[in-house]
């Protein structure tokens, strides 16, 4: 699996993540990144232990739209199975961090998680080749959220790891963060692409 679990820390198994297992026949060899629970308040860490949400008025996701990408994903929530964020199985649907903001909160970071399967047909596959100033739309109950990307990079796995804190905030601003698997050697991926966007209009 990677990085121990041991506390502090926070695996995130999956895209954020990698995969515990793989999501289907074509799906690639599991990969996690360690991201220390201190990226989040308490208030948060203890709605994701307790197995809930952190509340806001803004309803959860239930579609991402990405056009430069032709993405039209359905999503899911996702929480913790003991240390470890599984993204959902289906490789063609992206998971939502329920430990994280809702889309349309006044503050904080959502975080949206995706597969990318090195044969194709990952909802994330192409995340890499967004530029900033790209949409991204997020459908929930009641309305859509639009994003603008700010941001596109591709950090190695203890990158991530070491910026976690600031990637995956839960106060400030809010914005929308999403996260694939990059780099793929035969056997495993190395690196995770880190998409940050904001909320416009």
């Amino acid at each position: 699996m990677g990085a121990a679990l041991t506390a502090p820390v926070l695996i995130l198994s999956g895209v954020l993540v990698g995969m515990r297992g793989e999501p289907t026949p074509r799906a690639t060899s599991p990969r996690t990144v360690a991201v220390p629970q201190a990226s989040t308040p308490a208030s948060a860490r203890a709605a994701v232990r307790d197995g809930g949400a952190v509340t806001h008025r803004a309803a959860r996701p239930r579609l991402v739209v990405v056009p430069a990408l032709g993405v039209r994903a359905a999503v899911a929530p996702i929480g913790l199975d003991g240390h470890s964020l599984t993204p959902p199985a289906d490789p063609t649907r992206v998971g939502w961090w329920t430990g994280g903001a809702r889309p349309g909160a006044p503050s904080g970071t959502a975080v949206l998680t995706g597969h990318t399967v090195h044969t194709g047909g990952g909802a994330f596959d192409r995340l890499d080749e967004l530029v900033p100033g790209d949409d991204v739309r997020v459908r929930r109950t009641g309305g859509t959220v639009a994003y603008e990307v700010r941001s596109v990079e591709v950090l190695s796995r203890a990158e991530l790891a070491h910026r976690s804190a600031g990637i995956f905030r839960q106060v400030g601003a809010p914005r929308l963060v999403l996260v694939t698997c990059e780099d793929w050697d035969g056997t495993a991926y190395r690196s995770n692409v880190v998409v940050s966007a904001e909320p416009v209009g």
